[in-house]
């Protein structure tokens, strides 16, 4: 059960809100993060007043259908009512527990995801650039914008490496789940004898950081400039166009030279390395806040084996929620994407209302 308190500064919060923003005193800045929260509140506000309202409601029906001098008929009607009423309350407490949930800042941000080969030699480099492929597409469906910041091709056509930034909606809070190793089973056209094999990619996906939201001080910075090199180490450049980024306090070292330009390489050098700093962060503070984080859903960590892709059986199954659909070419095309992203966001909101009972 919610304490009624909370329950009741959601209301009071929506209703001063509401003369906040009526009263057209509040700032440009201000406006737009309490229109912000307003609208938040919004959607839960109705569901508030009706939990608050329940006992009474409930005691009233529960009278009539106790009261002897009622007819059968009312009496009926009555225990109906109470019945439609009981459930509508639990589903209301659930909505409102959901929104009193800690929120992600990071959700509302914009991602750069990260899709490296695995084991598997050109077999696993085929998969990372068919991994691509699907991202791409969900992205075309959800009129995302995806832009390619670093990308290496093996010599079977695939892809030994690719980084991208995806922008839109929310995009953080809908692909943090992708994080970790993605398996694949499957005859590769090479294969002669028709024997199924078994290799592996890493998706990384990261909240993009703003500039406010990592500050990177140049003195923190060692950058080595260098020819960037084409495939077998020849040289595509001759300058030293191609940046290696290190940040000293933590080691994380980005390099780029995917640019001819060195300035566009650092700056695209830059953009990797502070989200990468901001989730080393993030994952420093979830780690002090919960001993507990290998059984939490979505926890980014990239050694961790979370989807096959099994083409002989047509199947995908994600080893997280232990679902398992047989549309495994509907998947890769994007169509079935959002249903099991909603399926692991509802048992990563199941995990956390466990906590508040």
């Amino acid at each position: 059960m919610i304490p009624f308190q909370k329950v009741r500064d959601l209301i009071s919060r929506h209703e001063n809100l509401e003369k906040d923003l009526s009263s057209g005193i509040v700032d440009k800045k201000k406006f737009a993060e309490k229109s912000k929260e307003y609208s938040d509140l919004n959607d839960i506000i109705k569901e508030a007043k009706e939990y608050l309202s329940f006992s009474k409601e409930k005691q009233e029906l529960e009278k009539i259908c106790l009261d002897k001098n009622n007819e059968t008929e009312i009496k009926e009607l009555a225990n109906l009512e109470l019945a439609e009423l009981i459930k509508k309350n639990e589903i209301n407490e659930k909505k409102i527990k959901l929104f009193l949930l800690p929120k992600d800042d990071a959700d509302s941000k914009n991602a750069i995801i990260e899709i490296r080969a695995g084991t598997g030699g050109l077999e696993a480099s085929l998969f990372a650039s068919d991994l691509f492929k699907m991202y791409e597409k969900v992205s075309q469906k959800k009129n995302w914008n995806l832009e390619i910041i670093s990308i290496s091709k093996s010599d079977a056509g695939g892809l030994k490496e690719v980084i991208a930034s995806i922008k839109g909606k929310n995009i953080y809070s809908i692909l943090k789940y992708e994080s970790g190793v993605h398996r694949v089973q499957r005859v590769p056209d090479t294969e002669t004898q028709g024997r199924v094999h078994t290799s592996a990619a890493t998706v990384a996906v990261l909240p993009e950081a703003e500039e406010v939201d990592v500050k990177i001080e140049e003195k923190d910075l060692r950058i080595d400039v260098f020819r960037s090199s084409g495939p077998g180490g020849q040289s595509v450049n001759t300058t030293d166009s191609a940046v290696r980024i290190t940040h000293i306090p933590t080691g994380i070292v980005v390099s780029q030279q995917d640019e001819k330009s060195q300035i566009r390489n650092k700056e695209k050098g830059l953009k990797i390395l502070r989200s990468r700093i901001y989730e080393f962060e993030r994952q420093k503070i979830d780690e002090e806040r919960s001993k507990d984080r290998k059984n939490k859903i979505g926890t980014g960590d990239r050694s961790e084996r979370i989807r096959t892709y099994n083409f002989p059986q047509g199947r995908i199954t994600d080893h997280r929620i232990n679902l398992t659909l047989h549309k495994l070419d509907e998947f890769l095309e994007g169509e079935v994407f959002d249903e099991v992203i909603e399926n692991l966001n509802l048992q990563a909101q199941e995990e956390e209302l466990k906590k508040l009972n």
